[in-house]
């Protein structure tokens, strides 16, 4: 019998590092608290492990990730049952999927462990949520960085996936409600008001294409979708439009280096994942610790200093977490 037990824990050691990379404990101080990403392999929460291992330098404390091989809902599932198991002290997770991970975060707060997440606002069973920002903020903040481009003046229009991802429409219905409010010399295009990319930088491209052909006041598109604001700049720089049209949205700092560079988009926006890993874990610190979590929180990370509840009541807590991307600072992501 010792024998086959035996057997058993090495297979269990050599199976496990196939389902489950991308971290290890980082120190015996203190709690254990693990961030669970949606993979461990998307350059996106390679940077969220940047900022955990940061942290877990800074302040010494037990605090490491750990990743399944790919975005899979049940790998994920069963990741968060191992670390329940392992009776860790807290889980930041980052949620494949609300429905099927939300039975097992209710086991993991059952066994006393603290629970956080983030872009999981539709999740219960947490102790609470942070978002980087709140959508009427982000979409403002998109709209800032258009009208600096386009000198506060001229006519735009807003892009979006599709008419029905929540967020987007959300945080173009921001932008122009800030546009409106804020820089009075800038018009909505009334014919098209709202075009959707399909989360598809050629589908941008050929509607940028067309727009900008259609109709010749138009000097700018606000973007929402990362695959956005690059499809634009596509058919900015091919229809010679360069310094006369402009474009601003979502996107990823490595994908987007050489167009920044080039100047054909002067700043993309987006948030840092590596300072979401640390929020999540600096509030896990303060809930285990027994502190009072009562706005406005003040989790010592920038953009999360002042965090307030989406609403009274909420387990979300919003903060000012964006970032601007351009040539000067492209680099220095590292994703």
């Amino acid at each position: 019998m010792k024998k086959i037990v035996f057997l058993l824990v090495i297979a269990a050691v050599l199976i496990t590092p196939a389902v489950f990379a991308g971290g290890s404990q980082e120190g015996d101080d203190g709690p254990e608290i693990v961030v669970v990403p949606k993979d461990s392999s998307n350059p996106w929460f390679v940077r969220m492990e940047v900022g955990v291992d940061e942290y877990a330098e800074e302040t010494g404390l037990n605090v490491y990730q750990r990743g399944t091989a790919e975005i899979d809902a049940t790998l994920q599932a069963q990741l968060v049952q191992d670390l329940i198991a392992q009776g860790v002290d807290a889980i930041c997770v980052v949620p494949v999927d609300v429905v099927s991970i939300e039975p097992v975060l209710k086991q993991a707060r059952d066994a006393g462990i603290v629970v956080i997440s983030h872009e999981g606002a539709a999740l219960e069973n947490v102790d609470y949520n942070i978002e980087a920002f709140s959508n009427a903020g982000y979409g403002a903040f998109i709209m800032d960085n258009l009208a600096e481009a386009m000198d506060e003046e001229g006519v735009y229009t807003t892009m979006v996936a599709s008419l029905t991802v929540g967020a987007h429409n959300e945080w173009a219905d921001a932008g122009v409600a800030h546009q409106k409010a804020t820089y009075p010399d800038m018009q909505l295009l009334e014919a098209q008001p709202r075009v959707q990319s399909q989360d598809n930088g050629d589908v941008a491209y050929n509607t940028a294409k067309e727009l900008f052909n259609t109709y010749p006041e138009l000097k700018g598109i606000m973007g929402t979708s990362s695959y956005d604001a690059p499809g634009v700049a596509r058919a900015i720089e091919e229809l010679g439009l360069v310094g006369e049209a402009f474009t601003s949205g979502t996107g990823l700092p490595a994908a987007n280096a050489e167009l920044l560079k080039s100047g054909i988009i002067e700043s993309l926006t987006l948030w840092d994942p590596a300072e979401a890993g640390k929020a999540m874990v600096s509030l896990a610190v303060m809930v285990l610790e027994g502190e009072e979590i009562s706005e406005p929180v003040d989790l010592g990370i920038d953009g999360y200093d002042a965090m307030t509840f989406r609403e009274a009541g909420s387990k979300t807590l919003e903060g000012e977490g964006w970032i601007v991307i351009n040539a000067e600072n492209v680099d220095s992501f590292g994703f």
